[in-house]
């Protein structure tokens, strides 16, 4: 792959990473009672509705969906966390699956760690 192309790579993973950081200020929104299509936004759009439990006692939160990501903080088990979205990355115990969490900062936990409360988040 050439230096140009891995560029070009960077700097799109770096514009959705951007987009992704404004969406969290229209998941503040309030639906309210908007009949049937409101509910149909809000599974689809609301960020907010995904949500998990952490199930280790301590779960590194890191900058990056890999055990050799920096450490941004820890949540720990019981810790209800919501979830924005998934994406696959290092496989943890057969797990190939980690979550972008958006409570207070944007890190990535392990999937093997999280159960879902409700329905699986959507792919990133």
């Amino acid at each position: 792959m050439s230096l140009r192309s891995r560029v070009s790579i960077a700097l799109a993973a770096g514009a959705v990473v951007a987009a992704a950081a404004v969406t969290p200020a229209v998941a503040d929104d309030d639906w309210g009672d908007r009949g049937d299509w409101g509910n149909h936004q809000q599974q689809h759009h609301n960020p907010k509705l995904y949500k998990g439990v952490v199930t280790a006692s301590s779960l590194a939160l890191r900058a990056a969906p890999n055990r050799g990501g920096q450490i941004i903080r820890y949540a720990y088990q019981g810790e209800v966390v919501h979830i924005f979205c998934k994406t696959s990355g290092q496989t943890i115990q057969g797990n190939p699956l980690w979550y972008l969490l958006t409570d207070g900062t944007w890190a990535w936990g392990a999937a093997r760690y999280i159960d879902n409360i409700g329905p699986a988040p959507r792919w990133c």
